[in-house]
């Protein structure tokens, strides 16, 4: 113990005798001697400050290096982004181009659609106006007419049925089964086309066999109907709803020719050719909205009903070229 605490005394007198002897050389120097060894120590110094600058020197001469190629990285960088910026707007203008064609070609396929759809309506109503006097008699055998001829059945069915049209002088143009030809596997008889030479003498017949409800022939039920298009009796069939919902509110519902419907509310009698006039008209009318509640969304149900009407006529071998040869016989 007592050497561990008297080895940093002898230390401190083995050191002081060289720093004593050092500031004892120092001090003991002529000025000669002391001037000369300012100066090696000065030199040594400048050698010290020459290096250390060389090193700076080199040291700057990397970080300059660098931030040239950072600063060339960076000009390749900004570069590529404006090239990019280009693309991008290129893209850009591109995409507004095919935006705007997109909503040229919807624009001109509604328009299309609506053309398209003006014109079947167009030709619809032509076609039943060309029909307007026509007369619809279902259910009448085949093969009958060939010994009595069209012309002298439909006589028998107005003089059998109804008795305050006889001797009336009905004109009738034309008289044949529709369709023309005859399919072995329907299961109905063909439909017979009356066209009468007036359509006031067609009403007075619809308006008897309403009244009548029991048409027969031979003791046969048939039906006697005015002649539509297949389009028309759909539109009319979408009515039947609507007609049993106005019927049973008492407003007096009918069903115009072609395919309007007519009813009396307030006092007034109001008619609208589809269910889009009568819904923005319902709109209008809380009470009525209320009464048609639900039945004026059909449009989808319509679409359905005309496929099951094409299939109908279809499994009746009535298809669609047929009813054009006879739409074109009826206009000769």
């Amino acid at each position: 113990m007592k050497k561990l605490r008297n080895h940093p005394q002898s230390n401190q007198q083995e050191n002081s005798p060289k720093t004593v002897n050092t500031d004892t050389d120092l001090c003991s120097q002529t000025d000669l001697e002391f001037k000369r060894e300012i100066v090696k120590i000065l030199k040594e110094f400048r050698e010290d400050m020459n290096s250390n600058a060389d090193t700076l020197r080199k040291e700057l001469e990397n970080i300059r290096r660098s931030q040239e190629k950072l600063e060339h990285s960076f000009a390749e960088m900004q570069t590529e982004l404006g090239a990019v910026k280009t693309r991008m707007n290129n893209a850009e203008e591109r995409i507004s181009d095919m935006e705007d064609r997109i909503m040229e070609i919807t624009q001109s396929g509604q328009q299309t659609g609506n053309q398209m759809k003006k014109h079947e309506t167009n030709i619809r109503d032509l076609w039943d106006n060309i029909n307007r006097a026509n007369l619809c008699i279902i259910g009448i055998p085949e093969g009958v007419e060939k010994d009595k001829g069209m012309e002298n059945i439909f006589e028998e069915i107005i003089n059998g049925n109804f008795p305050n049209l006889k001797d009336t002088g009905f004109k009738i143009q034309e008289a044949q089964r529709a369709p023309n030809k005859l399919n072995p596997n329907r299961p109905t008889p063909r439909h017979i086309i009356i066209k009468m030479a007036k359509v006031s003498d067609k009403e007075r017949i619809l308006k008897a066999a309403r009244e009548n409800q029991n048409v027969t022939y031979k003791g046969t039920p048939i039906r006697i109907s005015a002649d539509f298009s297949t389009e028309t009796l759909q539109a009319r069939r979408e009515w039947q709803e609507t007609f049993k919902a106005l019927k049973g509110k008492n407003m007096q519902p009918r069903i115009l020719y072609p395919a309007r419907i007519s009813f009396k509310i307030e006092g007034e009698i109001k008619i609208f050719p589809n269910k889009q006039k009568l819904k923005e008209y319902s709109n209008t009318k809380p009470r009525l909205k209320e009464i048609l509640k639900g039945l004026l969304e059909t449009e989808k149900k319509g679409r359905k009903g005309k496929k099951k009407e094409k299939k109908k006529k279809r499994r009746r071998g009535r298809t669609r070229t047929e009813e054009t040869a006879i739409r074109e016989q009826s206009l000769k």
